[in-house]
């Protein structure tokens, strides 16, 4: 099918306001700007930017960002229909909402008689009077109106005929789009599917939407079948957060209506780029993606089993269901006892393509790597360890710096104080050259992870763009109680990679220790920074 003749789907972000609201979400005005440009790079039709009349700070936010040069986003300010019982033009949130200067403003009102008669307690009369004065009043004052159907399919379900009339009363009183919403995220796919297509079919040439929840983990299925049945315009947030249990998840329902079904979303140059957005947006609203998240996730073209690596050594196709390029994401095969001597061997050859899985050092490699999972190492999600080892066999490492001592001490609240206070004292020396630096921190670990990064940065300021973005720590045997081996796993990243590292010790500071020092050799070397012992700062080759 030509691009030309794709029929064309709608994007609509709500990560600034419906996302907002997910637990643990917070975004300063700042954050609402970069996400604001993100989602215009990505190609994104529609960002919903807040509620001015219920939000000092996104009054803020509409000022400023009208300094940005924005190129495919059309901004959304969010509101409901006026109070009972007033007029449209007394009503202050609806005052708000001007004042945010907005092209596009979305209109929340009830479309489900029980929320009308025991939420909001008015009549049934009263609710469509409020949807079509507001709807009404701001076409006169030249916006466009979205009206999101709010618990619209609930509403179908128990009252047909209701909620049939509070979507005709928007069309009617002018508005352009209409959003059905399953608010509570409750109703299957099948009825989705089955009401949207009534819907769409009544109201001809009205573009009808989709705004799904995830409350039984169906909201992306119900986005991509109300389009199937006539929606053409879609809601949720790029990576997923929202209420309770999130919102669609637009980062993996882009793709499936671009790449499985045959619709126009976004440039394919954008698409490429769909990854390393949802990430950085993820970084933003510091919230880890799920790894298991398809398309964007780090296991989503992820293997392990030898059966598996064997066939996608073959052919990719075998088991990816796209190319994990077109999505800006990467094939991943993991370092685990299962995974087979040819992986290993692959990983091998990044280093040293001559080796053959016959040769001395392979076999030494080979050797070393079930040494290091006999006493409790697992570099199944750690292969930046595993790549480090491989260096060190074949000659390509130079250590970055070395370590003189460390030392690690803490001690209880005192003096009024609610928290513990840890500190780190790292000495290293770089190039003959000693440096040491103290550093507090929430934990040992935390104030040893300052402390490492502080001392190095002087000789490598590389370091002051990556930062943990996670710590796991196993007990590998429980029957040793305290005196346990311990396996640490860390994740750092720089805010556009991850990378993940490991440490085995009886001591858990030490476990840590390595692991801390894997995750800065990593990034160093993959940089291709020349290690100090060569001079005295860091540089690229």
């Amino acid at each position: 099918m030509n691009d030309h003749k794709r029929p064309k789907v709608s994007i609509f972000d709500s990560t600034l306001r419906d996302g907002a609201q997910g637990e643990g979400i917070s975004f300063s005005v700042l954050d609402k700007l970069k996400i604001v440009q993100l989602l215009d790079d990505l190609g994104i039709e529609y960002v919903e930017a807040g509620n001015p009349g219920s939000n000092p700070k996104d009054l803020e936010f509409f000022r400023e960002v009208s300094s940005l040069d924005l190129k495919s986003v059309k901004l959304v300010a969010f509101g409901s229909t006026r109070r009972r019982n007033t007029k449209a033009s007394d009503d202050a949130n609806l005052a708000s909402l001007l004042t945010a200067d907005t092209p596009y403003v979305s209109i929340f009102g009830k479309s489900w008689d029980f929320q009308v008669t025991d939420i909001i307690r008015t009549t049934l009369k009263e609710n469509l009077a409020m949807i079509s004065d507001t709807v009404a009043y701001m076409t006169s004052c030249n916006k466009k109106v979205i009206f999101d159907a709010e618990h619209f399919y609930d509403g179908y379900i128990e009252n047909e005929k209701y909620a049939i009339e509070t979507i005709r009363a928007a069309v009617d009183a002018g508005a352009v789009s209409i959003a059905l919403c399953d608010t509570r995220g409750g109703t299957v796919p099948s009825l989705i599917g089955s009401i949207t297509r009534r819907i769409v079919d009544m109201f001809e040439g009205v573009e009808i939407g989709i705004h799904a929840h995830n409350d039984i983990s169906c909201a992306d299925a119900s986005s991509l079948i109300a389009v199937e049945n006539g929606a053409r315009s879609v809601q949720g947030t790029l990576v997923g957060f929202g209420e309770r249990c999130g919102n669609a998840n637009l980062s993996t329902i882009i793709p499936s209506l671009q790449l499985k079904m045959g619709y126009d979303v976004i440039s394919p140059e954008a698409l490429s780029h769909l990854t390393l957005t949802a990430h950085s947006l993820s970084e933003i609203a510091n919230v880890s993606i799920p790894h298991g998240t398809a398309y964007v996730g780090r296991s989503a073209f992820t293997h392990k089993g030898g059966m598996h690596i064997d066939g996608i050594g073959k052919n990719p196709r075998s088991f990816e269901h796209i190319q994990p390029e077109l999505v800006g994401n990467e094939r991943r095969v993991l370092m685990s006892e299962v995974s087979g001597r040819a992986t290993i061997l692959k990983q091998i050859k990044k280093y040293a393509p001559h080796l053959e899985k016959d040769a001395p050092e392979t076999k030494r490699i080979i050797d070393s790597l079930k040494r290091l999972e006999m006493s409790g190492y697992q570099f199944e999600g750690a292969e930046s360890s595993f790549e480090l080892i491989i260096a060190k066999h074949l000659g390509k490492y130079t250590p970055f710096f070395t370590l003189d001592h460390y030392k690690t001490f803490g001690e209880m609240p005192n003096n009024g104080q609610t928290e513990t206070s840890h500190t780190a004292v790292v000495k290293v020396f770089v190039n003959k050259e000693s440096a040491i630096e103290v550093a507090q921190g929430d934990g040992p670990v935390h104030a040893l992870d300052k402390a490492l990064r502080k001392v190095l940065n002087n000789f490598y300021p590389q370091l002051s763009q990556i930062h943990l973005s996670d710590y796991k720590v196993r007990v590998l045997d429980s029957l040793n109680a305290s005196a346990a081996t311990v396996r640490v796993l860390i994740e750092t990243t720089d805010g556009e990679c991850s990378w993940s590292t490991v440490g085995v010790s009886t001591d858990l500071i030490e476990a840590s220790w390595m692991a801390l020092v894997d995750s800065i050799e990593y990034r160093l070397m993959k940089e291709g920074v020349i290690p100090s012992s060569t001079h005295t700062k860091g540089e690229h080759v």
